[in-house]
């Protein structure tokens, strides 16, 4: 059985995504099998992990995903590597809205499922002494939680690393590493989160060089002495979202690039078709399709090509007049929509197969996991259908979300408060800006 170990952090920009990324790349040197996983909803990470390990990188939730599916997804994370290495997500107790520290959701709670050693990468700059406080904090908050190691990140000198080490020798925690400041070790940001990896033009010397630093500065050895099996009962996971047709169109691209590859594999597993085409290429979904998929992405920083794409707008016109499944979430559901209005006030056309208008003029927030469940009956399940999801964006809806022949989904943030109803549903054309992670009915 596949051997693992979880990298998490006390707080987000702690440096947790570069020494994963450093890690598994370093491994991946040197020969051996090795795949990253995400904790928690997230797109982006992941496709850093699959460049630096070659393989793809499943994500694991323990709050939007049913028991099943989460074991499921852990043993697919495994298949045909050696090891894997878990990225956290925030902080390394920090979970859904309405669950207790080290709840459903969390890094902790991962850890206690799969049994997975944690080790706490920790930013060290402006401390020294007080990092044996923090740690000592960390170590005791829960006791079923257990710290195996540490790694410090952004070390300023050797004499700060010895103080480090030395302040936490009474831990009896091991210190894997004491990782310099160091501006190879960066990576551009956006609104989202960072510059998605396809967009990175040096992102091969980035890694290259992440993993000489993993080498020079930590115990690689040590660390991989640290994995164990998945405690985990292994089994393949159903299908998190149900297919949408017996063929369907996927796009993909760097302004769709917000789909799960634990989806995309179960459709396949269920005997659906899958073909992939680019909007940014201007393709339209082939004729044969009856179902066709626009995950979310980065459309509001190519609307004005995507407008300007007519053989992809009147491909998605054409696949809806012949009845197929039209389905968008968030940034594919703007893109069903009438128009766009990007940051800089000007307005798109879009497919126009939706009443919705969205605009990233004056950017909102939006972000936290959702309890779901289907208005009326669809391709998404019966009336009643329930999931869990999440919801991260900018864009605001200024007309249409909510209207059309019917709102296609009512949701409450986890946690409780106000149920409200969200994207819409016109004919086989349907779209919110919800991620759907798993069902739970």
């Amino acid at each position: 059985m596949t051997r693992g170990l979880i990298l998490a952090a006390p707080a987000s920009g702690s440096g947790k995504t570069v020494l994963t990324l450093a890690i598994l790349r370093h491994l991946r040197r040197r020969g051996l099998r090795v795949a990253g996983a995400k904790i928690g909803p997230d797109y982006i990470d992941p496709a850093f992990h699959a460049a630096a390990s070659g393989r793809p990188c499943i994500n694991l939730d323990s709050w939007a995903m049913n028991r099943g599916t989460l074991a499921g997804a852990a043993a697919r994370a495994g298949r045909d590597a050696e090891l894997v290495a878990a990225e956290g997500v925030m902080g390394l107790f920090d979970g859904a809205l309405g669950e207790k520290p080290g709840g459903a959701g969390s890094s902790a709670h991962i850890a206690r499922l799969t049994g997975w050693p944690l080790v706490l990468i920790v930013d060290a700059k402006g401390m020294a002494a007080s990092a044996a406080a923090l740690l000592h904090g960390f170590a005791t908050y829960r006791p079923d939680v257990t710290l195996a190691a540490i790694i410090f990140n952004k070390v300023g000198s050797d004499r700060h690393a010895a103080m480090l080490r030395d302040a936490c020798a009474s831990l009896d925690i091991p210190v894997l590493g004491c990782v310099p400041r160091h501006d190879g070790l960066a990576l551009p940001e956006r609104h989202l989160g960072l510059v998605q990896a396809g967009e990175h033009a040096e992102l091969e010397a980035f890694l290259e060089t992440s993993a000489a630093i993993a080498g020079e500065y930590m115990n690689i050895d040590a660390l991989l002495d640290l994995a164990r099996p998945c405690a985990l009962e292994s089994q393949e996971s159903g299908c998190p979202l149900p297919p949408l047709g017996q063929n369907i169109a996927v796009a993909q691209d760097l302004a769709f690039a917000f789909a799960y590859p634990l989806v995309i594999e179960a459709w396949r597993a269920a005997g659906a078709g899958i073909e992939i085409f680019s909007p940014l290429a201007d393709e339209a979904p082939s004729v044969g399709a009856d179902a066709v998929y626009l995950p979310g992405g980065y459309p509001e920083l190519h609307a004005g090509r995507l407008a300007r794409n007519t053989r992809f707008i009147s491909g998605l016109g054409a696949a809806a007049a012949r009845g197929a499944t039209l389905y968008g979430e968030c940034g594919g559901y703007m893109v069903l929509g009438r128009g766009l209005i990007d940051a800089q006030g000007a307005r798109h056309a879009m497919a126009g197969l939706l009443p919705v208008e969205t605009s990233f003029a004056q950017p909102r927030r939006r972000l936290g996991y959702q309890e779901i469940e289907t208005v009326s009956d669809s391709p998404l399940g019966p009336a009643g259908t329930r999931f869990r999801g999440h919801e991260f964006h900018f864009a605001e809806a200024i007309a249409g979300d909510g209207d059309g022949e019917t709102p296609l989904l009512r949701c409450q943030a986890a946690g409780g408060g106000e149920t409200r109803e969200t994207g819409c549903r016109n004919g086989t054309v349907m779209g919110s800006f919800l991620h759907l992670i798993d069902r739970f009915n």
